[in-house]
């Protein structure tokens, strides 16, 4: 699975430009599922089809990862930018990025004023993203504009690598870690349940794809597919982020304090009962913090049972996740015997 990880990671694509990794999930599922389909919005739906007579469950991974987006060229060719999802500051500067422009990518620089000429009090502060810009080493906004336009994509440029015990470090790890547990599972699943797979757009922009895609499938039932913040490393407290890397998948129990999603109590018995039966590693979580798909999904139409299977991911938001591979596979295994289950 470290081939495909790796291609998934270095995949580019952000909010509303997914079409690289949509691209790669196909790849890997046309001649594995009955139907694949792209709806509207950008989806990517991937069915199996059960006995009529049992449930229908919608596993749904986001496909978007966190980016900018060129808004202002100046005289000089440098490049002003906006976020596109949840990027804290201090992580920006001095990152590399390719920007996708009209003949392809085109790699820059953040930068901003250097430190030897701030004064005192600004070298305290994080700089802010506004007084930040890219440098594509253009003499002029026409240069500039020769290969890159306003409304073009950035992404982080970041390799992919493996590290020992079976970790592994990588850009856009939330969620194409979630993308490639879909595909193991669309692969291997034996249930007599119709499986919905959804490659879901903009989720890190208001989980907009997931609620297109689950209002049209209407399925009985739902797993989102994410990763977690892992709190086993220095800075962190464990009582604030006690899911650790290689001790298996987190089943999310409650996310932001509640008001995203409060999983529903078939959801989380049928899962706790399998990994329990089954002897796969799990953790429990409740969160103060994020949510995902899956709080759209439980708010559509009637009202859907949904949870969410998240892999313990340190340094989320940045171009250098951690996760395990472990974590994955016995996160695909949870799944795939639950949904036997069905």
């Amino acid at each position: 699975m470290f081939d495909l990880m790796k291609r998934l990671s270095e995949a580019n694509g952000i909010s509303g430009f997914e079409d690289e990794i949509r691209e790669i999930m196909k790849d890997e599922l046309e001649e594995r599922v009955d139907n694949i389909e792209e709806d509207n919005l950008g989806n990517l739906i991937m069915v199996k089809e059960g006995d009529p007579e049992a449930p229908s469950i919608m596993l749904a991974a986001h496909m978007d990862e966190i980016g900018l987006m060129v808004r202002y060229i100046d005289k000089k060719g440098f490049i002003k930018f906006s976020k596109i999802g949840g990027i804290n500051d201090q992580m920006l500067l001095n990152q590399q990025v390719e920007i996708h422009g009209k003949k392809g990518p085109v790699t820059g620089v953040i930068g901003s004023k250097p430190p030897h000429r701030m004064k005192p009090k600004e070298r305290k502060k994080v700089t802010s993203y506004e007084k930040m810009f890219i440098d594509i080493g253009a003499a002029s906004r026409e240069d500039a504009e020769e290969l890159v336009r306003v409304g073009d994509p950035v992404t982080f440029k970041a390799p992919f690598n493996e590290l020992p015990n079976r970790l592994f470090t990588g850009k856009a790890l939330d969620n194409r870690i979630g993308c490639l547990i879909l595909v193991e599972v669309l692969k291997a699943a034996e249930t007599r349940a119709t499986i919905y797979g959804v490659g879901t757009v903009q989720e890190e922009v208001g989980l907009k794809g997931a609620r297109t895609s689950a209002f049209k499938l209407n399925p009985d039932m739902a797993l989102a597919v994410d990763v977690t913040i892992a709190g086993d490393h220095p800075g962190m407290e464990e009582e604030d982020a006690p899911a650790k890397l290689g001790k298996g998948p987190a089943i999310i129990l409650t996310d932001a304090s509640g008001k995203g999603i409060i999983t529903h109590k078939k959801i989380r018995d049928w899962l706790l009962s399998t990994a329990r039966e089954e002897n796969i590693p799990v953790q429990l979580e409740v969160s103060e913090g994020g949510t995902t798909d899956a709080t759209a999904i439980h708010l559509t139409r009637a009202g859907i049972p949904a949870g969410v299977v998240s892999v313990p991911t340190r340094y989320i938001h940045t171009p250098v996740g951690v996760a395990s591979m472990d974590d994955i596979k016995n996160c695909v295994r949870l799944i795939l015997k639950a949904l036997e289950r069905l």
